[in-house]
């Protein structure tokens, strides 16, 4: 399993750096949207959808809404005047409220779930507010000040993935050492409170030299550092909520495409909540 994993992320890490640093914006937000496709098709299994037509038809939905964005919002009208497209704008505040309504329903868990439990319409909603975001934010990141400074959204969407991977590491260790407090035991047994501060912890070497780096005025690394503890903590709901989803029909993994991984949202779920949050933050508090 372990030369599994290795062998998988040795694969995908160069093809997510080329994909990020080198394709031009309309390849990559295709890219993105096959991404997206992928987690669509795997999401369609937390709605106990087993038939690939259904699959298909959840997943096409999926491709077409990032599709018809990218048409009806031009790359250059993305952002106009250093403010980001209000459709975009809209949405990533959208998505704000619905991880809002995911930690309650995480919180309450598994208290009044049959309301949504049995709807596959909601549980097929659910997944577009999660999925749909996440493409939106990544294109807003990318895009940003891109006829300036083509690498600059680069920087952020690497950022994000930074200190989310830094989090995720921390609190892998410090859950194996620390842990004694369940954050959610009946959502995900394996996450402890310690686990989560340490997370926080790994993160904060990294939040703190992008504050120094991105800011010089001196007010504005406070508020770097605070969107990047918010980033950091709203990633470990993104998981949260993955495994609440999964743990209602009784699966491990998402999925089986990354071997050793499990499925495409097992590696980004944490990601399906950081990059949204992260990008609306960014827009209102530093652009």
């Amino acid at each position: 399993m372990l030369k599994q994993r290795i062998i998988t992320a040795l694969v995908l890490a160069p093809l997510a750096l080329g994909a990020i640093l080198f394709l031009p914006v309309d390849g990559f937000q295709l890219c993105m949207a096959l991404i997206i496709g992928l987690g669509a098709w795997e999401w369609a299994n937390l709605m106990s959808i087993s038939n690939k037509l259904g699959k298909a038809a959840y997943t096409l939905l999926m491709v077409a809404a990032c599709a018809g964005l990218a048409f009806y919002v031009p790359v250059a009208a993305i952002w106009y005047q250093g403010q980001l497209n209000s459709l975009y704008l809209g949405i990533l505040a959208a998505s704000a409220l619905w991880w809002g309504i995911s930690l309650l329903m995480i919180l309450a868990y598994p208290k009044y779930t049959s309301g949504w439990r049995n709807s596959l319409w909601l549980r097929g909603l659910f997944g577009i507010c999660t999925l749909l975001p996440t493409w939106v934010a990544v294109v807003a990141l990318r895009t940003e000040l891109y006829d300036v400074e083509p690498l600059f959204g680069a920087s952020l969407i690497f950022y994000v993935l930074g200190i989310v991977w830094a989090a995720d590491i921390g609190a892998f260790f410090s859950g194996v050492k620390f842990g004694r407090h369940k954050l959610r035991p009946n959502v995900s047994p394996g996450k402890t409170l310690e686990g989560l501060a340490g997370g926080v912890a790994a993160s904060l070497a990294i939040i703190g030299f992008a504050a120094m780096h991105y800011q010089v005025n001196a007010s504005m690394i406070w508020t770097h550092l605070a969107i990047g503890i918010i980033t950091v903590g709203v990633s470990a709901l993104g998981d949260l909520n993955e495994s609440m989803f999964k743990r209602c029909v009784g699966c491990k993994d998402s999925g089986t495409l990354l071997p050793g991984h499990g499925g495409i949202l097992d590696r980004i779920d944490s990601l399906t909540a950081a990059l949204p949050v992260f990008t609306l933050c960014h827009v209102l508090w530093m652009t």
